[in-house]
């Protein structure tokens, strides 16, 4: 790989977006900007009823978010007339033809200009309804792909996955590319073109039986799953998008592809400036419910790892993938993004942190009084959860229940909190199972080969920071990334 100035390798490109109003895309868009405000243009898509509207989307959030201080406060009141100048915000989705662009005119433009594409467009829910995922995950893949295939002197397309792609895969786990239809289990019929036939069919059939929006939603839903745990994925997000790698790797011809699996995203680290997230993503839905003293006890193996990534790190690792691969036909080529190799932190350590932290900052509740918290009760297999549940909370729901049918107000709000509490328990750990037992290290080889040459060749290495093994874990977690979940996330 040549590897140039990173910077001056983004002067004058004309980049394209997808799923701008993304974690991860945000904060790209916000660095290209940044960094190098002589890039020639960007063209950013986002879903919005009208062009007026994805407008207003684009403003409100994503350059109104408190992640643009940072370039407000470099480029003063000259930020806008630089985006006004730079951006194209476009109104599309990936999941349709030509990404849904309306104007002929405008998809001609870019297809004659567009040195780069960036594909972070996707539905990151975990059991989202099949044919909304398959549509973003997969279809959108494809579509993205047939987009660039058609642009006249693109150098790049850059597919953002997941290194979940390998589903509950145990030992150290390749950066390598999955065959189109191949499976996890060896079960053999997964047909992507078939899958999505099987949507369409079921969804005439449900619109055909008079079926309601909710009913239709759960259907798709557990759809999604079936078919997922068929061919030995976890859950209908990585089933989708492992299918959507298996088309761009399948169809991509001469196209320069690469693909970036982040494991679990975490908030900045350093750009532009630390502790910046939005919403809770995988064990930040466990900070959040643990803050805010709902969640008391949990299922996990304390001793697996838990494989974060900050994302400021991935975002500079796309980059420098961009500048190292542009023009260079190789096969496809991925990168694994994340610390269990190199870095390791356990479940352990994540359960000392969150103990220790909202120990001594606890949270506010709605009353304005702190949150008490104590050590949450791990269990440590499926077994002990069930077990756990039957015997303590069992014959105090059907007492309180009881109670309940005589109109008593305290206990009828007993009852509505403890089941509150098993309902909450029980949804993050069918979602999140399969991560908290996760027996998986990934191979980052290729990043951490991408990050050797950088510091080697790139003078802007400290601008693309990207050293994963000099992450202080205690550091981080104590004072970087669950204030950052308290001020984002949880708020007063």
């Amino acid at each position: 790989m040549e590897f140039p100035s990173v910077v001056q390798f983004l002067e004058n490109k004309t980049i394209f977006v997808t799923g701008v109003t993304g974690f991860l895309a945000k904060l790209f868009v916000e660095k290209i900007l940044r960094v190098q405000p002589n890039v020639k243009k960007l063209y950013l898509l986002l879903r919005a009823a009208d062009a007026i509207s994805a407008n207003n989307r684009f403003q409100n959030e994503v350059i109104e978010k408190e992640l643009f201080r940072v370039a407000k406060a470099k480029f003063g009141a000259s930020l806008n007339s630089l985006i006004s100048k730079k951006v194209t915000v476009i109104c599309g989705d990936v999941s349709f033809h030509d990404l849904g662009i309306k104007d002929s005119s405008l998809v001609q433009e870019m297809k004659n200009e567009l040195d780069l594409i960036l594909n972070f467009a996707a539905t990151t829910t975990f059991d989202e309804r099949y044919d909304v995922a398959f549509g973003t995950n997969t279809m959108g893949a494809n579509n993205v792909l047939c987009f660039a295939k058609s642009c006249k002197k693109l150098k790049l397309l850059s597919h953002i996955s997941t290194a979940y792609v390998c589903g509950e895969k145990s030992g150290v786990i390749l950066e390598k590319p999955y065959g189109l239809n191949e499976t996890l289990n060896g079960i053999v019929g997964l047909n992507i073109e078939k899958e999505k036939i099987l949507i369409d069919q079921k969804l005439d059939e449900l619109l055909a039986q008079g079926a309601t929006e909710i009913t239709i939603k759960e259907t798709m839903k557990d759809l999604g799953s079936q078919r997922a745990k068929l061919y030995g994925w976890p859950n209908t997000y990585v089933f989708t998008k492992a299918m959507g790698e298996m088309v761009l790797g399948h169809f991509k011809e001469n196209l320069p592809v690469v693909i970036i699996r982040p494991t679990m995203v975490t908030s900045t680290y350093k750009e532009p400036f630390p502790g910046w997230i939005e919403g809770a993503r995988t064990i930040d839905a466990l900070t959040v419910g643990y803050g805010r003293g709902k969640l008391t006890f949990f299922v996990v193996d304390l001793a697996a790892i838990v494989d974060v990534i900050p994302a400021d790190m991935v975002v500079n690792a796309i980059i420098l993938a961009m500048a190292a691969h542009a023009n260079q036909a190789y096969d496809n080529f991925i990168y694994h993004v994340g610390s269990s190799l190199r870095n390791p932190i356990k479940y352990s350590n994540f359960e000392d942190y969150l103990y220790q932290y909202f120990t001594k900052n606890p949270c506010i509740g709605k009353n304005g009084k702190s949150i008490k918290i104590s050590k949450i009760l791990i269990l440590k297999n499926m077994s002990q959860f069930h077990r756990y549940v039957a015997l303590r909370y069992s014959p105090l729901l059907k007492g309180l229940k009881l109670a309940n049918t005589l109109s008593c107000h305290y206990l009828q709000s007993k009852y509505n909190t403890a089941n509150r509490k098993i309902k909450f328990a029980k949804r993050l750990v069918e979602l999140y199972k399969p991560y908290l037992f996760f027996q998986g290290i990934f191979d980052d080889s290729s990043t951490e080969k991408l990050w050797i040459l950088a510091k080697k060749n790139c003078v802007e290495s400290n601008v693309f920071f990207l050293d994963i093994e000099s992450i202080d874990w205690e550091e981080y977690f104590m004072n970087i990334h669950i204030p950052g979940i308290v001020k984002y996330v949880i708020r007063p």
